[in-house]
């Protein structure tokens, strides 16, 4: 009697956001698991609202998923509608990575991993251990941002345009929020925000690192200032890069191979040669 033949079973994995059309992270590990020649897929998903994004979870926990990355604005009823939350989720009170065993849904996030990514790539020479670092905003983003950098040993503050939101966050992770001056002594100033801040980069030490975790475009009207002032810029895309190498790992089992991802990545943004 001959057998059937077991053929292995795609691994399906992907991004789940509001609007999701404009996301590379289909780019960025497609490309991986070409290289990497796995049988695995990952793809777009743009729940209409927080129903649709259960519903999708709901696929996950029965087993239809091996995991999503999860972007805005689903990051904080991803961690809600999880079993298990890593101690790096429950900081940020988000997750960027939901991992699907048979009935479990776990939660991790990697955006911190990211950014310190980003700024060893990009700013290799900035130490921020013991320095002041100033996060603006106080959304999900800052606050993987501050769980990170506090991590690190940074002394991190948060500027926000509504202070009661700034000093919440403060006090849930031990950051401080910033005074008037808070900028003047910043070894780091790290953008959080959707939108360009308001900010007075003259006031920055010359030294001074400045990042925003904004790709589009590339160098957004923050970058391009401290540029004008030859301060040293990181950009969002390195963070996206950076924070979708572990979630590879964690989706597919497997290092990242050593794709230019970010030379594509570039091309689809239209910032080729960047």
């Amino acid at each position: 009697m001959t057998r059937p033949v077991t053929r292995p079973v795609t691994r399906t994995a992907g991004v789940a956001g509001q609007p999701i059309t404009h996301s590379l992270s289909p780019l960025i590990h497609n490309a991986w698991i070409a290289a990497a020649g796995l049988d695995a897929v990952y793809r777009a998903h743009g729940p209409a609202d927080a129903g649709e994004f259960e519903a999708l979870v709901a696929r996950g926990r029965a087993g239809d998923l091996r995991g999503l990355n999860v972007t805005a604005p689903f990051k904080e009823q991803a961690l809600a509608l999880a079993d298990v939350v890593s101690p790096v989720a429950r900081a940020c009170g988000s997750a960027n990575l939901l991992l699907f065993d048979p009935g479990r849904v776990r939660a991790d996030s990697t955006d911190g991993i990211g950014l310190m990514a980003a700024l060893a790539e990009q700013a290799p020479a900035l130490e921020v251990n013991g320095r002041p670092v100033v996060v603006l905003g106080a959304g999900g983003a800052a606050r993987a941002a501050v769980a990170a950098l506090i991590a690190a040993g940074a002394d991190v503050a948060v500027m926000n345009r509504t202070r009661a939101r700034a000093e919440a966050l403060a006090a849930d992770l031990g950051a401080r929020v910033a005074g008037p001056t808070g900028l003047e002594t910043a070894a780091l100033v790290v953008n959080a925000l959707s939108v360009s801040p308001g900010i007075d980069l003259s006031v920055l030490p010359d030294d001074a690192v400045i990042m925003d975790m904004t790709y589009r475009p590339l160098i957004t009207p923050l970058l391009a200032a401290a540029r004008a002032r030859s301060l040293t810029t990181v950009d969002g895309l390195a963070m996206l890069i950076g924070q979708a190498r572990p979630s590879f790992r964690a989706l597919f089992g497997i290092d990242p191979p050593d794709t230019d991802v970010r030379g594509l990545a570039l091309i689809a943004l239209g910032e080729a040669g960047q």
